[in-house]
């Protein structure tokens, strides 16, 4: 509706117009409000997190270690075994999906085949047909400039396809049932890949800490990662001989290979073994990928020659003579394609978006695994530095080891001594 004021046309909008108005502004306004309301409580969360964290960490000590602990353990096994989950997420959202979908691109590629070609060529007899009637047409009025002949040509063809059609439809359903079975579970591993894996990973980590710092405290395990020589130890031990007591150091050369002075980048045949233990599920898990690799080329490159040749396949050609008693006769060429380019199928190759990732992943892995032994070492003097006691019981437990293996040792030296006894007898000569 408008009225006329003063010379002026005043518009008003419908009743229905101002209701969808307001509605919409309503839920405008509601959905900023929900914004506001989740952001201010993710600050409110994630601030009060903080300040707890921080109280946790100035007041106990166990929290403190732990924290420290734990970003060096994201060095060790735990970062390598969430590493490796994640590569395998990207091995299965990369490799898996594409040759999931190379081969679903195969397979209507070949139905879609299977039925433009069942029937096409009594179709391109028709067109033959058609394009025949209609060249004798002309050629058969002489008087075209002056007479017109009009006439139609029908030409159909009936053929009983029920069973080939209902054979098409059933392996349509069932490729699209295996298809959506396929594409949800490829979905829901991404997605484990993506979101739960690392958690999971962090979990893993979390847990291996806890249980590296009970291992440590506890008093019955006093052999667990005892095999380094520290400053503490180096002190304690010159302590003993200052007071006359037996000492263990220098170490002599089998000990060397048995026990590492830290900190220290030289690794000892027991760290050797730890770091070929560290690399073998690596190694493992890169073949495993490497594998995946291989066959979503392999069936990229299948796919991509056949689909080559097929659109390289000259045209057929349909050659027909039609004789004339007054003309003689003509050639008729009809090309045609063998396949339609639609159903050629077009794959997929996404090797470089994948093995970015995978190449980043397994140098982080590589460097892990060679600093493994350092961050050992360096796990070991922080955790004894929160507890010295602990760190000096160890130490004493370590030292008697040392001893009572010497004695041992010299023990068995001297039972493989020979012992020889010889008598000397002087017989006097008279001259």
């Amino acid at each position: 509706t408008a009225i006329w004021m003063n010379g002026r046309e005043i518009k008003f909008l419908p009743w229905t117009q101002l209701n969808c108005a307001a509605t919409l502004s309503h839920v405008s306004d509601t959905g900023y409000s929900l914004v506001m309301e989740y952001l201010m409580f993710s600050i409110a969360i994630f601030a009060f997190s903080w300040i707890m964290l921080s109280i946790g960490l100035c007041f106990f000590r166990f929290l403190r270690c732990f924290a420290a602990l734990f970003f060096l353990s994201c060095g060790l096994r735990e970062g390598r075994n969430s590493l490796i989950a994640a590569g395998t997420g990207v091995v299965v959202a990369g490799n898996l999906q594409n040759i999931f979908h190379n081969l679903k691109q195969l397979a209507e590629s070949v139905i879609c085949i299977i039925e433009s070609q069942c029937f096409s060529f009594l179709g391109h007899y028709i067109e033959a047909i058609r394009w025949i009637y209609h060249q004798t047409k002309n050629l058969s009025n002489p008087f075209k400039d002056v007479v017109s002949l009009e006439s139609k040509l029908n030409v159909s063809y009936s053929v009983s396809d029920e069973d080939l059609k209902l054979r098409l439809n059933k392996t349509k359903l069932y490729i699209e049932n295996i298809t959506n079975q396929i594409s949800s579970l490829l979905t829901l591993q991404s997605y484990l890949g993506k979101k739960v894996l690392p958690l999971l990973g962090m979990a893993f980590i979390l847990l291996g800490t806890y249980l590296f710092i009970r291992k440590f405290l506890s008093p019955h395990n006093l052999k667990f990662k005892n095999a380094y020589i520290t400053n503490e130890f180096i002190r304690y031990n010159e302590k003993l001989r200052q007071q006359q007591k037996p000492s263990v150091l220098p170490l002599s050369k089998e000990e060397r290979k048995l026990y590492t002075v830290v900190p220290s980048f030289c690794q000892t045949r027991k760290d050797r073994k730890h770091t070929a233990r560290f690399f073998l599920p690596v190694l493992t898990n890169l073949c495993i990928w490497a594998l995946f690799a291989a066959v979503d080329y392999l069936l990229y490159w299948l796919i991509f020659s056949v689909s080559k040749h097929l659109q390289d396949l000259p045209e057929l050609e349909v050659h027909l003579k039609l004789y004339y008693h007054v003309k003689g006769h003509q050639t008729i060429l009809h090309p045609k394609h063998l396949f339609y380019l639609s159903c050629i199928p077009k794959p997929n190759f996404a090797l470089s978006a994948t093995w970015t990732h995978l190449g980043a992943i397994v140098f982080s892995l590589t460097v892990l695994g060679l600093l493994t032994s350092t961050l050992t070492q360096l796990k070991i003097l922080v955790i004894t530095s929160f507890f010295p006691s602990t760190g000096m019981k160890r130490i004493k437990y370590l030292h008697k080891k040392l001893l009572n293996r010497r004695s041992k040792f010299s023990e068995r030296n001297m039972k493989k001594k020979p012992h020889l006894f010889a008598t000397v007898n002087y017989k006097q000569y008279e001259m």
